[in-house]
Parts: C-alpha cells; sequence; structure tokens
C-alpha cells in the first residue's frame, strides 16, 4: 500500500502532466502554465491598482474616487462578459475570419491544452481575459471629470464585444488579418489602437471640459501617478513577456526589450520636457514611460534590444509631438492622452516593426514569403482598418447608448465632481 501511494504521490509531483484522449497523447507543461498564471496577474496588476492610480493623480482630487470606480467597475463587467461570451467570440473556431464561433461560452468545452501550446486552454482564457479587462479601463482617461457613471459602463460592456473580440479575433484568433500576415506581439493594434482611436472620438463626442483649455487643469497628486506608472511598468513584464505563452528565451527577450525601451522613452521625454520648460517633471517621466512601453508593445517578441532603444526614442518624440497637436493646436479634451500616449504609440510600434523585424537589423526574420516592404504594407493595411473600425462602431454604440442614458454628467454635478454625483441615486439618473 506504501509503495503505491508514492508511486501516485510521485506521478502528481510531476512538472508535466500526460493525458491519453483517443490514443492521442496531449501534454501540458507546468512550467509555462505557471508564467502564464504569474503573467495573469501582473497584467491585473496593471489595472488595479497600476492605472486607477495612474490616473487617479492625474485628474483633481473632487474626481479621484470616480476614475478608481470607473476603472475597477469596467474591469469586473469586461471580465464577466469575457466568460460569458467574450472569449468564444475572440477565440472560438474561425468563422469566415471575421468572428470566434460559439462554442465556448461560459468557457464551456475548453481543451485540456490550447491548440499549439503547452498550456490548459482556461489559462489561456485566463490570460486573455486580462487584456479584455485594462483596454476598454485605458479609455477612462480620455473622459475624466465629465462622463456619466452609467453610461461609461454600458458602453465599455458592449465596446468590449463589438469592437475588441472582433479585433482579437482578426489578429490573434486565427482571422482574416492574421491570414494576411500581419503580426501583434502583445496588443499594439489589439489593445493601443483600438482603446486610443475609441478614446478620442468620445473626447469629441463628448465634448471639452468646462474651463479647457482655457484654465489649468493640474493633477492633484503627481506622486501617486509616479507610483500608478512603475506600477504599470512592472506589470507590463507580464503583459509583454506572458505574451510569448511559455517560459522560454522568447519571454526574457521580450521582458528586455520591454524594459529598455520603457527607460529610453522616459529619459528622452524628461530630455525633451529640460530643453522645452527647463526642468524635468514626474509626470513627464511617468507620461514617457508609458509612451515607450505602449509602442514597444507589438514589437517586444520580434526585435532586438537595440532596435528596443530605438522604439524607446520614438515613441517619446512622436508622442510628445502628439500630443502638443491633439491638446495644444487642435484643442481636442482627451483628458488625460489616451490617443497621444496609447493610441499613437501602439500604431507607431506596430509599423516599426515591419523595419526591425528584419534579420539584418537583429530580428527574428520575416515569414516565408514575406519581405520588409510587405511587411509594412500588411502592418499599414491593419493599423488603418482597425482604426476606422474602432471609430465608427465605438461613435455608433456611444450615440446609441445617449438615447437612453445621457452621455455627460450635468454643469453642476462636473463643477461639484465626480467623487460626490458618481455615488449613490444620482450617478444613475436617466435624465
Amino acid at each position: 500500500m506504501f509503495r503505491k501511494f508514492a508511486a501516485f504521490a510521485a506521478l502528481a509531483a510531476m512538472p508535466v502532466t500526460l493525458r491519453a484522449q483517443d490514443t492521442v497523447e496531449v501534454v501540458e507543461n507546468a512550467g509555462d502554465t505557471a508564467w502564464i498564471l504569474v503573467s495573469a496577474a501582473l497584467v491585473l496588476l496593471m489595472t488595479l491598482p497600476g492605472l486607477g492610480l495612474f490616473y487617479g493623480g492625474l485628474v483633481r482630487s473632487k474626481n479621484f474616487l470616480s476614475v478608481f470606480l470607473q476603472v475597477g467597475a469596467i474591469a469586473a463587467i469586461a471580465s464577466t462578459l469575457w466568460v460569458v461570451v467574450g472569449y468564444t467570440l475572440a477565440f472560438g473556431n474561425v468563422t469566415h475570419g471575421w468572428l470566434g464561433g460559439g462554442q465556448h461560452w461560459m468557457l464551456y468545452d475548453l481543451a485540456p491544452v490550447y491548440e499549439g501550446l503547452a498550456i490548459p486552454e482556461s489559462t489561456f482564457a485566463l490570460f486573455q481575459m486580462t487584456f479584455a479587462a485594462i483596454t476598454p479601463a485605458l479609455m477612462v482617461g480620455a473622459w475624466v471629470d465629465r462622463a456619466r457613471f452609467s453610461w461609461v459602463i454600458l458602453f465599455c460592456a458592449i465596446w468590449g464585444l463589438l469592437v475588441y473580440a472582433p479585433v482579437a479575433h482578426w489578429v490573434w484568433g486565427s482571422g482574416w488579418l492574421s491570414a494576411f500576415g500581419v503580426l501583434d506581439f502583445a496588443g499594439g493594434i489589439v489593445v493601443h489602437t483600438t482603446a486610443g482611436v475609441s478614446a478620442v472620438v468620445i473626447a469629441l463626442l463628448l465634448g471639452k471640459r468646462q474651463g479647457f483649455p482655457s484654465s489649468a487643469l493640474l493633477p492633484h497628486a503627481p506622486g501617486m501617478t509616479m507610483l500608478g506608472a512603475v506600477l504599470l511598468w512592472v506589470g507590463w513584464f507580464g503583459f509583454n513577456g506572458g505574451s510569448a505563452l511559455s517560459a522560454t528565451a522568447d519571454a526574457s527577450d521580450a521582458i528586455i526589450n520591454t524594459h529598455v525601451a520603457a527607460s529610453v522613452a522616459a529619459l528622452t521625454w524628461i530630455l525633451i520636457e529640460r530643453i522645452s520648460f527647463g526642468k524635468p517633471t514626474t509626470v513627464g517621466f511617468a507620461t514617457g514611460a508609458i509612451a515607450g512601453l505602449a509602442t514597444i508593445t507589438p514589437a517586444a517578441g520580434f526585435v532586438s534590444p537595440g532596435a528596443a532603444i530605438l522604439f524607446g526614442m520614438a515613441a517619446a518624440v512622436v508622442c510628445y509631438g502628439a500630443i502638443q497637436l491633439v491638446k495644444m493646436k487642435l484643442h481636442i479634451d482627451d483628458s488625460l492622452d489616451v490617443f497621444a500616449v496609447h493610441g499613437v504609440g501602439g500604431m507607431l510600434g506596430s509599423l516599426l516593426l515591419g523595419i526591425f523585424m528584419s534579420e539584418s537589423l537583429g530580428g527574428v526574420g520575416y515569414a516565408e514569403g514575406m519581405g520588409m516592404a510587405s511587411m509594412m504594407g500588411a502592418q499599414a493595411v491593419a493599423v488603418i482598418v482597425v482604426a476606422l473600425f474602432s471609430a465608427v462602431v465605438t461613435a455608433l454604440i456611444a450615440l446609441g447608448i445617449n438615447l437612453f442614458v445621457p452621455m455627460r454628467v450635468s454643469e453642476d454635478d462636473e463643477v461639484l465632481g465626480l467623487d460626490i454625483s458618481s455615488h449613490g441615486e444620482r450617478g444613475w439618473e436617466f435624465d
């Protein structure tokens, strides 16, 4: 009896689990599974509390709690809908390359091991759920101080199913863009382009905050923003490193590139501030780091560390310029620069990928039949199509909900602050 128990215990402790199904042996790698589980936790750390602190510190104190509430509620509703139907829309069996099949609603009938990987499909679904949670939460920065809480939740719930899930399928779920040769290592197109473009559309539809741009709407806690930024920075190791979907050199390479791009972008940003204003700022350092992280995301596992340095420099210069254009010249009140940092950064990185993926530049090389020109063309088509799709569908969703639930709070509530007006019954009024 003791020998039988010892043999059973030894089998249970093995790092690799073997399951036989119809004489086909399926292998699950415990190390890969553990890394993806940790990565999922790191991505959730980016959202709660990282993103909440980053955005919360940038707004005025009377709107801090409302920002945290929106980020948390969006992550909660997006996660719930991902389990119910989002996952199957994004990663179900291919349906003409446009939308996943419906066989995995409620995460039903998941495979013991996800196709082509050595992790359970439930682990893969969990990791992807954290992406589905943070993507709509990124948009909060575009409408702080003035969007109605009930409208925000309804919009983000529908947006996740009609914008995020289809695009995730097109690029990551063997959809039509994937067949076209498009690559997106960890979300430059799927996450940052969709959220960034949608955010600026909502900013235009909502209109400007009271006092913008004539009054200085200064952040109430730059230190809090810095804390949120470093949490995002560390969590991004799971975001990009976990997207290797294995505990291998691919994950290490992605993390190295992620860190160096963020470092260079943050340093370049404060150098620009030093030249422009005479001194660097904590908000500038934090914003530069996020720009670098967003820009390297689509290419993290495909380019060399030397290229990642160039990605970081380009991120700071281009995203800084985008803020000046959007806010200072066009006077679009994308309050916390979601489009200029996440959207522009994600699109920039997706295009640069087409160049720096070349083996001659230290990258992993192109797929058979692809070269630099064709790769850049495919990436450009994907960026344009996804940006247009996100903009149009976002506008339709936002205006449709606005027929029943107004997008914007009243002038009195905006002056009072959403920390009061978003709590209790007043935040849920439909008129």
